[in-house]
């Protein structure tokens, strides 16, 4: 992206509360103040259900964007339950052949994931409504030096290991409810030799479970090279045990390395990491058996 692309502002999922007319409108202000030109959606605000348009009318809406080429990017600004309802009609030849790439997070896993599984591209799971919020001015500074400088600010995130000292390979997968409503549908993404990223805003204890027994009743665990998991609100808040680091060494295969991150997921300082694009994480002691490789050579 370069000052002056222009990019579009979509609601794929719920619509948002009228009362969040205020943040939409403070997030063009830092999208035009840093340079690009936003057009929205005519389909961002919903009813008292959180209904806006039709599916296909929000599908539109997003290919709309995919089709003009003087949009760069797309970014999402809802989340919710209903992303999934548009994936019938979107045109996946046309978002396989554009250069720009969706950009959403929580509910929209569902498009992020169909879309890689669909296209082989990668989308960015981020929220850029958090330009808006307590850490704005560090979101502003990793997004537009990502996003212009080229660098990869926005995608630098630590993690901890807990079992194993790296992983590698394709990240798939985001919000953990929301990733398994695209099973056993044409959108749900191959996992052999991926990284599994899961976290989620709510549920405890009982629904991480239940989750947790679909990807394994499915295979998932059995095929993934590794687990990340980003935050677990709620199950965070009320410091559930056990937590969902113990609740996961579970599950997954024994010797299927483990990490997480505090910044992936629904933080308000949350950084962005792309679905469908390949990863490298090293423990902090790889890292520094690797940093010692290189100095002695």
């Amino acid at each position: 992206m370069k000052q002056g692309s222009k990019v579009g502002i979509v609601c794929c999922s719920n619509g948002l509360d009228q009362k969040q007319a205020e943040t939409v409108d403070l997030l063009v202000q830092i999208l035009e103040k840093s340079g690009f030109v936003p057009e929205l959606s005519p389909y961002l605000y919903g009813d008292e259900n959180g209904m806006v348009g039709t599916a296909r009318e929000r599908a539109q809406a997003l290919m709309n964007f995919y089709r003009d080429d003087s949009v760069e990017e797309i970014f999402d600004v809802s989340g919710g339950d209903l992303a999934n309802e548009i994936l019938p009609y979107l045109d996946f030849q046309t978002i396989a052949y554009g250069k720009k790439h969706f950009w959403g997070y929580s509910d929209l896993t569902t498009v992020l994931n169909a879309i890689y599984a669909r296209t082989g591209k990668f989308s960015v799971l981020y929220q850029v409504r958090n330009l808006t919020y307590e850490h704005s001015q560090e979101q502003i500074t990793d997004f537009l030096e990502t996003v212009l400088g080229g660098s990869s600010a926005l995608y630098d995130f630590p993690c901890e290991f807990v079992r194993g000292t790296h992983m590698e390979g394709m990240v798939v997968g985001g919000n953990i409810r929301c990733l398994l409503k695209l099973a056993g549908t044409p959108f749900w993404p191959d996992m052999r030799e991926k990284i599994l990223l899961l976290e989620s805003y709510g549920g405890g204890v009982p629904q991480m479970v239940t989750y947790l027994s679909q990807l394994s009743q499915m295979g998932v665990f059995k095929k993934v090279n590794g687990i990340l998991l980003g935050t677990f609100t709620k199950i965070e808040a009320s410091e559930c045990k056990p937590d969902m680091a113990e609740l996961v060494l579970k599950f997954a295969e024994k010797r299927t390395p483990i990490a997480q991150t505090k910044f992936i997921g629904h933080g308000t300082d949350s950084k962005a990491i792309r679905i469908g694009h390949h990863l490298k994480l090293y423990s902090a002691e790889a890292n520094k058996r690797i940093y010692n490789t290189i100095t002695r050579t």
